[in-house]
């Protein structure tokens, strides 16, 4: 395993060094230039501001010596956000490593008038000091401006018309409205990044763990995906980045509105992920490479799809300051936070299968997991969801998660079980324990095992009966706020070669009728899992009552009511479509609910009191 210590102290040392020694830079002009005329609610406002020549390997660091800070005044309050170097502005499509252009974007939450105020200022280190007062203020002519924000008049699939997702007890919510929504996506490839089109991407060499990437195979190419990407969809230098983004067309089609994706897997399950110049000095970002992951997320966003940011994995928790978060670490998130969390539909997890397990001993430990929470939710001022991913055994969970229960800037748990008849009970017991803790998580089910087998494509298993029971209704039926879909290592498209898909067709299908359920006929946020374990049950009591039953479970099943009836329908989970009747379509008191429209295929019962 490399020194990490030591190469990253050395590329401080050397940063740290050039800045003392070099003369501050001359500034004669800075003027800000909007990108766009026309600014509405939620979309981003991006300012450019004309600054000191540099490069991303310049001996003054332009990511740890400069720190661009713009103040956004409205009538209701203030907004302080971090800018960001961006080379020449157009690294996205000139691959520059240098230029004079400083950028901050901004996503107003508020329509009015609102008004601004940049500072650049220099000094040894000042990107990860919040003294506003600290280095050097670096000259600058018309570094303020005002503009106007409208109400969004974006199409409705779109986040920047429907708000900022934040958590709410256990579910996301809309910020500024009422509107609850439930994910469900793809958790696989992880290593979405670790694409050819993308500049400075590379693999290195192969750790040789089962599971994962070779150097020798191919970076992702997407190719099935590019009859999906459309005209007028974003691209880059001559077509580069078509199939990624035709590929999120086809989950955005297909009903899916989230993709996790790692942003560094350095020493990991790929190794061909890294926001850096070079996978071994975090002290120097790649301007072009992240701007071309801007363009991604930006069309995610358009395409009503959440951005689920993995900052890290097991492997390599340790690599950046031994676990804490130190300079490395607090430089990371905060180019992190000051280049992405304007997107409206954004969750941070702080780390993949975080903590030591008894097969790799090594790991973050408790305060240094409360530390990154804390730090994450210090310096976003957009208060994004930020979770943790959990290792797949209870026993672990159990070490690993207790004494983080009842901690404020922890806002719930991306789960990994190992065996999907599990995750209903799991997921029950922890919203249970923290609830009790006065600290109420969410729970999104990201990762379902076996390890080594996951969801599997549809010609391997055309139905996912095992997986739609117990993984994507057992999990919602126990409160989860969400399902992503993990493809399991040893598949042939696998959860880090996966190239299309559609290879999961069915499985998105599914997936979809179940949130097309949920959101159509339960108040499902004000549910809770009834008392028994099985058959799956979910219930506002006295008002409605959702039941998941496999065939063998169809029977004898009472509703608790002492008056008034209920209204029984049936919901087909595989084929989805419209609620249908059964033998029975009302019944009172403690009566049976009857029978499906048939006994030989799993069915939802939806019974809801009669008015």
């Amino acid at each position: 395993m490399k020194n990490w210590a030591s190469l990253i102290a050395a590329a401080l040392l050397t940063a740290c060094t050039g800045a003392l020694a070099e003369k501050p830079p001359v500034v004669v002009h800075v003027e800000p230039v909007m990108t766009e005329p026309v600014f509405e609610q939620w979309h981003p406002v991006v300012i450019d501001f004309a600054g000191p020549q540099t490069s991303e390997g310049a001996a003054i660091n332009p990511f740890l010596d400069y720190r661009l800070q713009v103040t956004f005044m409205h009538e209701s309050g203030t907004k302080v956000i971090r800018g960001f170097y961006a080379a020449d502005g157009k690294a996205a499509e000139t691959s520059a490593d240098s230029g004079n252009v400083w950028r901050v974007r901004f996503a107003p939450h508020l329509p009015g008038e609102w008004s601004y105020r940049a500072e650049l200022r220099t000094g040894a280190k000042i990107a990860l000091l919040d003294d506003d007062a600290a280095g050097r203020l670096v000259p600058m002519r018309n570094a303020g401006g005002s503009f106007t924000v409208t109400k969004s008049q974006t199409a409705s699939d779109d986040f920047r018309t429907r708000g900022r997702i934040i958590q709410n007890g256990r579910h996301f919510r809309f910020a500024g409205s009422d509107k609850y929504w439930l994910k469900g996506g793809a958790n696989s490839p992880e290593n979405l990044f670790g694409y050819g089109d993308i500049d400075g991407t590379y693999r290195q060499a192969e750790q040789a763990r089962d599971g994962e990437a070779s150097s020798g195979s191919e970076l992702h190419t997407y190719a099935p995906h590019l009859r999906d990407w459309r005209a007028g969809d974003p691209q880059w230098q001559s077509g580069k980045g078509k199939a990624l983004i035709g590929a999120l067309n086809y989950l955005a089609d297909e009903g899916m509105n989230a993709v996790y994706l790692l942003t560094m897997n350095v020493e990991g399950d790929g190794n061909d992920v890294w926001p850096w110049r070079e996978p071994n000095d975090p002290t120097r970002f790649d301007v072009s490479k992240l701007a071309q992951w801007d363009i991604v997320f930006t069309h995610m966003q358009q395409r009503g799809i959440m951005v689920h940011l993995v900052t890290q994995e097991t492997e390599n928790e340790l690599m950046l300051d031994g676990g804490d978060t130190g300079p490395m670490r607090q430089l990371y998130y905060r180019e992190l936070i000051a280049r992405f969390a304007h997107h409206p539909a954004l969750t941070w997890n702080l780390g993949e299968e975080n903590g030591p397990v008894h097969w790799r001993p090594e790991g973050q430990d408790v305060a240094q997991r409360m530390a990154m929470a804390d730090f994450i939710d210090r310096h976003d001022p957009y208060d994004n969801p930020i979770l943790l991913h959990t290792h797949a055994e209870q026993a672990d969970k159990d070490e690993i998660l207790t004494p983080l229960l009842g901690h404020a800037s922890l806002d719930g748990l991306s789960f990994q079980v190992s065996d999907p008849q599990l995750v209903n009970a799991e997921t029950r017991k922890w919203l249970a324990l923290s609830a009790a803790s006065d600290r109420p998580w969410m729970i999104t089910m990201d990762e379902i095992g076996p390890w080594h087998t996951g969801a599997k494509a549809d010609v391997d298993d055309p139905t996912h009966d095992v997986m739609r029971r117990h993984a994507l209704w057992g999990a919602l039926l126990a409160g989860s706020a969400g399902v992503e879909w993990y493809f399991g290592a040893r598949q042939k498209g696998n959860d880090l070669t996966t190239e299309d898909w559609r290879s999961r067709a069915e499985l998105w299908k599914q997936t979809r009728n179940a949130l097309e359920f949920f959101e159509q006929y339960l108040p499902y946020w004000e549910m809770i899992p009834c008392e028994r374990v099985e058959p799956y049950c979910y219930a506002k009591p006295g008002e409605v009552v959702a039941v998941y039953f496999r065939p063998d479970q169809i029977g004898s099943f009472t509703l608790d009511g002492d008056g008034d009836g209920w209204q029984i329908h049936w919901f087909d989970p595989v084929a989805g479509g419209d609620l249908q009747s059964g033998s029975v379509t009302s019944v009172t008191g403690t009566s049976s609910i009857g029978k499906p429209p048939s006994e030989d295929r799993d069915w939802v019962m939806l019974a809801r009191r009669t008015k």
